[in-house]
């Protein structure tokens, strides 16, 4: 019985640090894409305001 809970409580942790990380990844992901967006907007208006002043 006591091996039970020992692989129970080990398999238990290994699960929240698995979602903990699952979470931290998932974040990231979602950082990086609002950075490549805005970046992608801001080569745009450069490239709009270069192309009207062009002469």
């Amino acid at each position: 019985m006591p091996d039970e809970d020992a692989a129970k409580a080990l398999e238990t942790d290994l699960e929240q640090a698995r979602l903990k990380q699952e979470t931290k990844n998932e974040r990231q992901v979602w950082y990086f894409l609002g950075y490549f967006l805005f970046g992608i907007h801001i080569i745009a208006f450069v490239m709009i305001y270069a192309v009207r002043h062009a002469k």
